[in-house]
């Protein structure tokens, strides 16, 4: 039986993403509750190895990108976020399944349900609790990531408005599991807004 909570940050590039999911896991960790911080791809060794081949990598094609990130994401989910929760830990990941519906399902045109189910299947199942959008415009996003662009990052402007109406129509699908927040407030009220919506828990 799951004892932990399990909150899901997404967003498009440049979102603001990790300062939040630090500030974050500080205020759950100062109520004394274990908090574990991972992502994907990347939470785990293998998920290393996947990221760099995925984001820095050869050129891949867009199935190939999908079952990789649903590779990295069934590994993760079994070595890292279904332990935390049995012994009852906040598991905080950067990005999860929605990721993959809106830039491979949507934004690569794979077929957001088709994603959804593939992704389903390799995490058999485990969901968010509370997933905290924060909500951008992909052109201020970009300007924040900078020149230094990865794969996705250099994806272009019509690619990551896809991916931004892809997630807002998730939020708007599942408003008891979405939180969304507007990314280009002042990062202290932005964290107010992420620890008022982690309290609801």
């Amino acid at each position: 039986m799951v004892t932990g909570h399990f909150i899901s940050i997404e967003g498009g590039d440049g979102a603001g993403k990790t300062t939040q999911i630090t500030l974050l896991a500080d205020y759950i960790a100062s109520t004394g509750r274990e908090v574990v911080v991972t992502r994907e791809p990347g939470g785990t060794p293998l998920g290393q190895q996947i990221r760099q081949a995925l984001l820095h990598g050869e050129d891949l094609s867009a199935r190939t990108e999908a079952l990789l990130y649903s590779a990295d994401r069934a590994h993760h989910a079994a070595t890292v976020i279904r332990p935390a929760l049995d012994r009852g830990a906040t598991v905080i990941t950067d990005r999860f399944i929605d990721s993959s519906v809106a830039y491979q399902g949507a934004a690569r045109a794979l077929g957001v349900d088709e994603i959804r189910e593939l992704n389903n299947w390799a995490v058999n199942g485990l969901k968010p609790e509370l997933t905290i959008l924060l909500d951008l415009d992909p052109v201020i996003g970009a300007a924040r990531v900078g020149t230094e662009k990865d794969r996705l990052e250099s994806a272009g402007d019509a690619f990551h408005q896809r991916v931004r109406q892809t997630f807002l129509s998730m939020a708007d699908a599942e408003p008891e599991r979405f939180t969304v927040i507007d990314a280009s407030g002042q990062i202290a009220a932005i964290a107010a807004e992420i620890r008022a919506a982690y309290e609801r828990l």
